[in-house]
């Protein structure tokens, strides 16, 4: 692989060839724990890399099932492998001098010890230490619904779109921005998001399941509570939800905020 050039001067070609560039690591979120390394190790392996995982902390299992699965299809010990951990575990792949490349996904919201969110810190560090480093971070995602779109398709995409796998995604959106007429549409949208069906994530009669973590749970409380001391009005409120045989879960119904200034935290966030 890599291009030929002859006769770029006198008596003189030029080739580049692509080698392999050694150790690489891929940082995983804990919103898509097997598809995201799937995005990572088989270009790596196939390139003629070697591998280093670290896996979210809050769900590893998927990550070490594809383990087990790379080994049964004979991928060679030591070629991909696993590291576990938090921040520590971060700081060790983005300074070690013999990973040469690091792809991250993730966040950019919680603050490291740097006081920088997840993404900046990971980016920062690596190239600090002279590493090749892709930073995926999270989206502030809007919609701007037209009048002229269709109401009943625009509302269920917009349901979908925003409490869809509870949020928890960069696609999600999270800010719906109603042009003129189009506002009318806004209790429809709240009767849409009323039907939503939350529980236990392998129930196949759910439609949202919850949030990954207690301290998720907290946050996104605090955020409903601060916009509301803000002035949003709270049109739909998902707070005070309980899911029967999970009353101790880390479950929030939907909730549609209205009257959200820019200025707003809520906005932003």
């Amino acid at each position: 692989m890599g291009e030929t050039m002859q006769n770029i001067a006198t008596n003189m070609d030029t080739y580049s060839y692509r080698v392999p560039i050694g150790v690489c690591a891929g940082i995983i979120p804990f919103n898509f724990p097997a598809m995201i390394p799937l995005w990572m190790f088989p270009i790596a392996l196939a390139t003629g890399n070697t591998m280093l995982l670290k896996p979210s902390e809050q769900d590893p299992g998927a990550c070490m099932i594809l383990m087990e699965l790379a080994k049964e299809a004979g991928i060679p010990d030591g070629c991909l492998n696993v590291i576990h951990g938090k921040h520590d575990a971060v700081d060790f792949l983005c300074t070690h001098p013999d990973i040469r490349a690091i792809s991250f996904v993730g966040s950019d919201l919680f603050k490291f010890p740097s006081h920088f969110g997840q993404g900046r810190h990971v980016y920062q560090l690596a190239a600090k230490s002279g590493k090749r480093i892709q930073a995926n971070t999270g989206a502030k995602n809007h919609a701007v619904i037209l009048p002229d779109a269709n109401p009943e398709h625009t509302i269920n995409q917009l349901v979908a779109a925003a409490f869809g796998a509870a949020g928890q995604r960069c696609m999600a959106v999270s800010v719906a921005v109603f042009v003129d007429s189009a506002r009318q549409w806004i209790p429809n949208l709240v009767r849409c998001a009323k039907m939503v069906r939350v529980g236990p994530g392998d129930n196949p009669n759910v439609d949202m399941g919850p949030l990954i973590s207690e301290d998720a749970k907290r946050r996104i409380l605090a955020c409903i509570n601060r916009a509301e001391e803000q002035g949003a009005t709270v049109l739909l409120d998902g707070r005070h939800l309980i899911v029967q045989g999970y009353e101790k879960g880390n479950f929030i119904g939907p909730t549609i905020l209205a009257d959200v200034k820019v200025h707003l935290t809520q906005f932003h966030t």
